[in-house]
């Protein structure tokens, strides 16, 4: 009997050895038990060939129905056509030249047997070229040991290849089946009998040779708690260790640059922020390093177009002069100085409009301080107003408090008093000589019936006294308040504006031939008259009569944004109340605090593009924070460099000078970051930013460069099921900011298939047309540059790409042997096809720096019309008024990517459209993937459909670590009870016993399944 680390070779020959070993990874006796059929077919019972999955490698059961020989090319070439049928559909087989003697005599109509090969198409029919059979009736010459094997049991389905049948790999279990006596039983006894789970030799034996459907069952429960176990018990070790090692606690200082950014932002972090950041500061502060992943976006910036007006103590100045020291207005009256700017480029831009026709434009992020008739104030995003405007009755569901009046002076000359100014406008009355004491501005204004400057930004008094004029010369009481009749559209603006700067309410209503009727009140506190009541006074009005409702939320357009920060404890100012957070705002503070316990921190991203829009944004941020040690910066901040591979020599040689020296605090690069010359003065934090664009062995790298292990956290938007995380992050712990940006418009998503219906593919290049005409942009990704070699030296040549079977070939093979689309050939051809006139560039990452962030810089101004782009635009890039995407050769890319790259567009007010362009039948399971992807947006479902798709097969990363994954019958979507399950018993025994001493099954099983490399990669991971 041979042991289980028994070379195949000794027991089946060189020749299975060898084939087993290239191309199904099956190298000992444990190899070969440990792989598990797949399905189970039972005897008699016919596959359904209606279900047959295209360009997959299959094994079917099914009977001959008829069986021709035909000839082609004049004669001189034949084949062989068998048709199989199952009641549910046909199946055609086609053997070509010599290859059709033995089938032509085994595959009579009538006969049973098992086939193999891969299904295509062929003249729109499914097909089998050249499969291999083994015959199952008692009839067959060649039939009685098949016979003998399967009759009357289930018939074990084995995962297969085209070079080694699912029957062939049953044989060689046959020769190795006895040696599962030998099995090691990893499972502890107290927990296998807890769980009522059979013996390890039993489970063997029966995954193999079931005699029934129960005993399939036993065995996979039985087998798939020991990889879940197993894997678990390593995890948990991990964890463990982890907690031994030493690491700098990086306490949170009082006083600090943290305080300082703090104090600088506009906004109160959400509770999903806080509840985070207390997890994070928690961890830095011990002695071990922290091990944290960090799920989910967090949403963009909160902002104001530059031409929004701001209250500042000289009257209200445009958002685009807001500077640093400049004082402005809070609402509770109160001074106070601007410490903060914050530059957003180009956004959509929304329109409050209230309900005395005032309104106030923003993004869809700003913050409102908001109330309802029964309820206490709230804060809300404009886009959760958009969503929740009205209530059941149909009226406006929201309020907003008015400011506290206050004193203005602009500084300007008024030498008339304010009260005949305003008498002089209400009744469209000259001041006689008084023009000669004015300044063309004022004697301007008052010729055109307008309040001038000086007046309209004066004390409180005085602006009470222009608004008594007015009305006393041309107002009427009311019951409710009063009117002003039939005023030119500048005179009512600006009574409007008098009655607000007061805190009341004011109204305009078009009466026809340009003039308006405005409805005013003011607080009991104000007199609207100063003349004596001759036909019904005003009734004075309590300020709550003056909450403005916000009656509509409008769509403005695109235009250029910013938001400021306020020196003071509300973080408002007038008219508007908001905040501003990034989606590096919690990791941002973590290195801040880290920077504030005397350590730096280093942020690594994926790609150039994402490299440089963090950096750019975090120094956006952090203002004069961000220059310590230089000019003008300020003197608790600290150094933020950007460090990639294409950066000029001179900039390298002081990013890394300020790195070694400690003057920078913190650094965002690239994998330029783990080289060799980059060394750290204190490194205590590294912070992975979408971390499945990683090997383990760049992220162990960069850990490395500290004297002690830094701190970890590893960020990533995309999405990962509790299962996975449990299975594959299972050594770290989890935190998820679920506050996704779920207001964004809505993205459509639709397969095009571009080969079968052609005009499909030209109706995609019309709609980006539709949505640039409409003002819009778009994108279109395409898997390779364009300009590299066709093929590598030593490249392998598809298997079977000769002889007369790959005529035969299906139309997705001669597809996937097609070079990907390339985005240099693309966009040539667009720019002289369906999108000629269009401003369209590339974007790739061949590209030089300077030239990437020209092309984004342009894209994002609106100077481009179209993107023809790589992957480099995957992640952190954000254009929302762009709302098209074609995604040329779709199925070439995986799930998660797909949902990745569709998140590009749909980021505005408008909704988003993604074209999945792919060239495979729609029959294969290449366009099942595309198909899931147009059918949802959730995240979280698709990247369980992703990883159902990719099988167990890499759920240890094996792409990363090289080595073959451990899971065959686990399934880590679909086991979430045994996983969970399996972590809580692990945890458990690992901290009752670190070493495992009391379990040496356990122990050997664990070094069988966790090899040294693996172990290091968990290590890494």
């Amino acid at each position: 009997m041979a042991a289980l680390d028994e070379p195949l070779k000794k027991i089946l020959g060189g020749t299975t050895a060898k084939v087993l070993a290239e191309h199904l990874d099956l190298h000992t006796v444990g190899d070969l038990l440990h792989h598990y059929p797949r399905r189970y077919a039972e005897r008699g019972e016919l596959t359904r060939l209606a279900d047959l999955p295209l360009d997959e490698h299959v094994t079917v059961v099914a009977q001959v129905a008829d069986s021709r020989v035909l000839k082609f090319n004049g004669g001189r070439g034949q084949r062989l056509e068998v048709t199989l049928t199952d009641g549910s559909g046909r199946l055609r087989l086609v053997f070509f030249g010599k290859g059709i003697h033995k089938p032509h005599k085994d595959l009579l109509p009538g006969r049973r047997a098992m086939f193999a090969g891969k299904v295509s198409v062929f003249n729109r029919k499914l097909q089998l070229a050249h499969p291999e059979y083994e015959l199952l009736d008692g009839d067959a010459e060649d039939g009685s040991e098949a016979v003998s094997a399967f009759a009357g049991q289930l018939l074990p389905i084995y995962p297969a290849c085209q070079q080694m049948a699912s029957w062939k790999i049953a044989k060689a279990v046959d020769a190795v089946l006895p040696s599962a006596q030998d099995a090691v039983d990893p499972l502890p006894e107290a927990l296998r009998e807890g769980r009522e789970l059979v013996p390890l030799t039993e489970a063997l034996l029966k995954v193999h040779r079931p005699a029934s459907k129960a005993d399939i069952a036993d065995a996979r429960d039985r087998l798939k708690w020991d990889e879940a176990f197993v894997l678990q018990v390593a995890l948990a070790r991990r964890r463990l260790a982890e907690t031994q090692l030493p690491a700098v606690a990086r306490t949170l200082a009082t006083g600090g640059i943290l305080d300082a950014f703090d104090a600088k932002l506009p906004f109160t972090l959400t509770d999903g922020q806080q509840k985070v950041s207390r997890e994070i500061f928690d961890e830095l502060a011990t002695e071990h390093p922290m091990h944290r992943l960090l799920q989910g976006e967090v949403g963009s910036g909160k902002a104001q177009p530059l031409d929004a007006l701001v209250l500042t103590p000289r009257g209200f100045r445009p958002m685009g002069e807001m500077t640093v020291g400049t004082e402005v207005v809070v609402p509770s009256g109160e001074r106070a100085v601007v410490d903060g700017v914050f530059p957003q480029g180009e956004r959509e831009v929304w329109r409050l409009v209230l309900s005395d026709g005032s309104t106030v434009e923003c993004d869809d992020e700003h913050l409102w301080i908001v109330g309802t008739d029964d309820a206490r104030e709230r804060v809300l995003t404009t886009r959760e107003l958009r969503g929740d405007l009205h209530g059941p009755d149909g009226r406006p569901r929201w309020s907003i408090a008015a400011a506290t009046p206050v004193d203005l002076d602009d500084g300007g000359n008024r030498p008339l008093d304010p009260y005949r100014v305003g008498r002089a406008l209400g009744g469209g009355e000259r001041l006689p000589g008084a023009e000669a004491d004015l300044d063309g501005a004022t004697a301007g204004a008052l010729r055109g019936r307008r309040v001038p400057h000086a007046y309209r930004n004066a004390p409180l008094k005085e602006r009470l006294a222009v608004l008594q004029g007015l009305m006393d010369a041309g107002g009427e009481r009311g019951a409710a308040g009063a009117a002003f009749r039939a005023a030119p559209a500048p005179l009512a603006g600006d009574l409007a504006w008098l009655v607000r700067s007061l805190g009341g309410h004011a109204r305009q209503r078009p009466v026809g031939d340009g003039g308006y009727d405005v409805s005013v009140a003011l607080p009991a506190a104000y007199g609207l008259f100063r003349e004596a009541a001759t036909d019904g006074a005003a009734r004075p009005a309590g300020a709550e009569d003056f909450r403005r409702t916000i009656r509509a939320i409008e769509y403005v357009g695109r235009k250029p944004v910013q938001c400021i920060s306020v020196r003071h404890p509300g973080h408002a100012y007038v008219t508007d109340h908001f905040t501003v957070t990034h989606n590096t705002m919690v990791a941002l503070r973590a290195m801040l605090g880290v920077v504030d316990s005397g350590g730096q921190a280093a942020m690594l991203a994926p790609t150039e593009v994402l490299a440089q829009q963090h950096h750019r944004s975090i120094t956006e941020m952090m203002g004069e924070l961000a220059e310590g040690g230089m000019l003008g910066g300020a003197e608790k901040g600290t150094k933020v460099v950007l460090l990639t591979g294409s950066m000029g020599a001179a900039a390298r040689r002081q990013a890394l000078l300020d790195l070694v020296t400690g003057e920078a605090g913190i650094v965002v690069g690239t994998h330029a970051l783990i080289e060799d010359k980059v060394q750290f003065h204190d490194l205590g934090l590294v912070v992975v930013d979408e971390q499945h664009r990683f090997g383990v062995e760049q992220r162990d790298a960069l850990r490395g460069k500290g004297k002690q292990p830094p701190h970890l956290l590893v960020m990533t938007a995309t999405p990962i099921p509790r299962t996975v995380a449990m299975t594959v992050f299972g050594d770290l712990e989890t935190s998820v900011l679920d506050q996704l940006p779920a207001g964004r418009s809505p993205i459509a998503t639709h397969v095009v298939p571009a080969k079968d219906k052609p005009h499909f593919l030209a109706r995609a290049w019309e709609r980006v047309r539709e949505e640039v005409e409409a003002g819009h942009q778009g994108y279109v990704v395409c898997p390779r540059i364009g300009d590299e070699e066709e093929a590598p030296k030593g490249a392998k040549k598809p298997a079977g790409s000769k002889g007369a079977a790959d005529k035969a070939g299906s139309p997705e093979d001669a597809e996937e042997k097609r070079p990907p689309l390339a985005v240099l050939d693309i966009a040539g051809q667009l720019t002289e096809g369906p999108l000629a006139g269009l401003r369209v560039a590339v974007l790739h990452g061949r590209m030089a720096p300077d030239d990437k962030d020209e092309v984004m810089r342009r894209f994002a101004a609106g100077e481009l019309d179209v993107l023809v782009a790589t992957t480099v635009i995957e992640v952190g890039v954000n254009v929302p008024n762009a709302t098209a995407m074609v995604i040329m050769d779709a199925d070439r890319f995986g799930v998660s990517q797909l949902h990745q790259l569709r998140g590009r567009v749909g980021r505005g007010s408008a909704p988003g459209l993604c074209l999945l362009v792919s060239e495979m039948p729609e029959a294969s399971p290449a366009r099942a993937r595309l198909a899931a992807v147009a059918a949802t947006l959730d995240g979280f479902e698709l990247s369980r459909i992703d990883l159902e798709q990719r099988r167990e097969g890499d759920v240890l990363g094996q792409a990363q670590s090289g080595v073959r994954s451990s899971l065959r019958m686990l399934a880590v979507i679909d086991d979430e009870e045994v996983i969970a399950a399996a972590r809580e018993e692990a945890t458990a025994l690992v901290t009752a016993d670190p070493e495992l001493t009391g379990y040496p099954e356990l122990r050997i099983a664990l070094s069988a399944l966790l090899d040294e490399e693996r172990e290091q990669y968990l290590d890494k991971g």
